[in-house]
């Protein structure tokens, strides 16, 4: 298989891979510089529409559900004991993410066009506008 460069004067399947290796910054940061690579610009596309949504629920469910202890002074405190079942939502979101994030780096170098489901269509035709 011929290595195409792409518009960074990159090997494509390396530039690929490096969409996803900040998870959606680097998908952020390869959409907006590449000008030529339409395979490029899907990764970094498929990059921000997985990670970004991802990254952000499991911020938020470890947010929510964390326990918390707060302090008024003196005797005085509040504790919130967090709803444990978001607790364990957002671990669950984070251990999705870093098995996604090995497989799309993977899939990505390999010079494999890996479509998820639905957010693969939507990076696709998002790529080649």
């Amino acid at each position: 298989m011929a290595e195409k460069n792409t518009s960074m004067n990159m090997e494509e399947n390396v530039a690929s891979a490096l969409c996803y290796v900040l998870v959606w910054v680097t998908g952020i940061i390869f959409f907006f510089l590449e000008k030529k690579s339409k395979t490029v610009k899907f990764h970094a596309m498929q990059s921000i529409l997985t990670f970004l949504p991802l990254s952000i629920l499991g911020w938020l469910f470890g947010w929510l559900g964390a326990p918390s202890v707060n302090w008024s002074g003196g005797w005085a405190y509040s504790y919130n004991p967090g709803i444990p079942a978001l607790l364990y939502l957002s671990w669950i979101i984070w251990v999705l993410t870093v098995i996604l994030w090995i497989l799309l780096i993977f899939k990505a170098y390999s010079g494999e066009m890996f479509k998820l489901p639905v957010i693969g269509d939507i990076a696709e035709k998002q790529a080649n506008k």
